[in-house]
């Protein structure tokens, strides 16, 4: 169960984002109330008087709707202010994308380095959706509010504590790495949101993220998500190797990118394999889980294969470039349309961000890290990344790593002529 309203503190939204500043000045004027734009989750409404601001939780999830919330938290208006009082404060669909990241443990470095890739390129505001442990609310709040003011005019963000089923929560937690299955419960616990891209920590977005955020117009009428294939090639596949359950396609799905129209999901009867009645998503993840955990080993990834084994219709399928790993290039390059367009978005798993088995994709990770905003993107950044790179050369994926600074230096271009300067 999500703690009461009034205990959760660490849900704050960007106090200094370009919307905001727009809704400030709609709501001037004593009395008046403002609310900070955002996405689902906690909202904090804003009343002016007295000299003071006073802050209004309206924190409405799917394990605690608005009917559950005290009277003197919610009062009777509570379901017009959370629902209404959304749709009224928000943008265009078009113009914002959401982001959503999952950060347990010694990952706050790494996910901080993450949403500073999203934001060195993307032209369009972004609202991230912070899922992390309580005890690193406070860095992740600080850390954003340290950066250059033009920075921050480029996004919002809502911090939410890790949040689980109190029937299941233990197992949840414990499936594959800490925190990792919540991803699976954002269509419900997101309810208001209607779209939205989940990454994992190990990500870094080398051009804007509305690039990816455009493949959503590609749906066809029944696709609900999209993600990249586990392998290009079947001779080094895990899925059709070692699995034993159900996958999607010829060599599985991997989740590390996972564009999603929660509002489809969130709507469909999916086909399974334990009854013969199609199930909802929330009505189907634990019976998913109970058949198969002692099948499974990489946890919430496969229970996402064995739902799109069941439902392929409902799966747009991206090619490697928008979720490109070691296995695509450390027995040689096996991703050919990031040779030919180069790579969109860089995935270290393994680890590979902070060990010496893949120094290309260190040295990439490096370079976003020490990048300080502001700063020079060709002098301070991609020139450093050049001569990091051409020390990998000894390695397979360091003769391939001309495909990182590739589309990278393409949303340079744009991105230089909007450095932000000073604070």
């Amino acid at each position: 169960m999500l703690p009461p309203c009034g205990k959760v503190t660490e849900q704050h939204h960007s106090s200094t984002s370009t919307a905001e500043e727009e809704d400030k000045e709609r709501g001037r004027g004593h009395g008046k109330a403002v609310h900070t734009r955002h996405g689902a989750g906690l909202s904090l409404r804003k009343t002016r008087g007295s000299g003071r601001l006073l802050y209004r939780c309206k924190s409405v999830s799917y394990w605690s709707p608005y009917w559950r919330w005290p009277t003197d938290v919610c009062g009777v208006n509570c379901l017009i202010e959370t629902s209404l009082g959304d749709i009224m404060s928000q943008d265009p669909p078009d113009v914002w994308s959401h982001l959503a990241v999952v950060a347990c443990g010694p990952r706050l470095e790494e996910t901080l380095t993450m949403l500073k890739s999203a934001l060195l390129f993307s032209k369009n505001p972004l609202h991230f959706y912070i899922f992390a442990e309580t005890v690193l609310h406070g860095s992740f709040k600080d850390a954003m509010n340290s950066w250059p003011r033009m920075v921050r005019t480029k996004f919002n963000f809502t911090i939410f504590p890790i949040t689980f089923p109190d029937d299941n929560e233990h197992e949840w937690k414990k499936l594959f790495k800490p925190c990792a299955s919540q991803r699976l419960f954002l269509p419900l616990l997101l309810q208001d949101v209607d779209s939205l891209l989940y990454v994992d920590t190990d990500i870094l977005f080398l051009q804007p993220v509305e690039d990816i955020w455009m493949l959503l117009s590609s749906f066809n009428s029944s696709q609900l998500a999209a993600m990249a294939p586990e392998h290009e090639e079947p001779r080094i596949g895990w899925y059709n190797r070692f699995a034993r359950h159900p996958y999607y396609g010829k060599t599985g799905i991997n989740s590390g990118v996972m564009l999603m129209n929660m509002t489809r999901i969130r709507a469909k009867y999916f086909k399974n394999d334990m009854t013969t009645v199609p199930l909802r998503w929330e009505e189907m993840l634990l019976p998913l889980l109970q058949k198969y955990k002692l099948n499974i080993t990489w946890g919430d990834q496969d229970l996402l294969n064995i739902i799109f084994h069941h439902n392929p219709e409902s799966l747009f399928v991206f090619p490697c470039e928008w979720n490109y790993r070691p296995d695509h290039c450390i027995y040689g390059s096996n991703c050919h349309t990031a040779d030919q367009r180069g790579v969109f978005i860089l995935h270290g798993n393994r680890g590979v961000f902070h060990d010496d088995k893949q120094p290309a994709f260190r040295a990439v990770y490096n370079a976003i890290q020490t990048y300080q905003f502001g700063g020079d993107l060709v002098k301070t950044l991609l020139e450093p990344l050049e001569a990091s790179l051409r020390s990998t050369t000894h390695t397979y994926c360091g003769r391939s790593s001309h495909t990182f600074t590739k589309r990278l230096k393409q949303s340079i271009v744009p991105a230089q002529q909007e450095v932000p300067r000073g604070r």
